[in-house]
């Protein structure tokens, strides 16, 4: 891992406790700075706030608010316009959708072990940021 990707600021949106706690473990496992939120709404207030974040991980399926929701009113909003932006779902059929709101990655966590969340998550913001 680079430098550069220790400093990186990761925002985890899900509303699954249990798969929060797991990723929370294994990207502060890797070196990573990470924020955690389970609902769009918590998320969209962090995001207000802080600005800063450089990853910004979402789930689709959340009660309330939706993830492509969430995504759209980033979008619309302008908020984190610097952020790699990556879906981190087990909703595969939903990708199109993400892709029209100009998601950065789509991940599918049912088919990716959470080790390899990380190593994918890095790899799409490494290739995003050489663009």
């Amino acid at each position: 891992m680079t430098e550069i990707n220790k400093q990186l600021k990761i925002l985890l949106i899900d509303d699954d406790r249990f798969l929060l706690d797991m990723y929370l473990l294994k990207f502060k496992k890797s070196g990573l700075t990470i924020d955690t939120s389970s609902n769009s709404l918590s998320a969209l207030e962090k995001i207000r706030e802080k600005h800063d974040y450089d990853i910004v991980l979402l789930d689709i399926i959340m009660p309330g608010m939706d993830g492509l929701e969430l995504l759209k009113i980033i979008r619309n909003e302008k908020l984190v316009p610097k952020a790699v932006i990556i879906m981190l779902t087990n909703q595969a059929d939903d990708f199109q959708k993400a892709k029209d709101l100009a998601v950065d990655g789509y991940i599918i966590k049912a088919t990716t072990i959470p080790s390899e969340v990380v190593g994918q998550v890095l790899q799409i913001y490494n290739v995003k940021r050489a663009q």
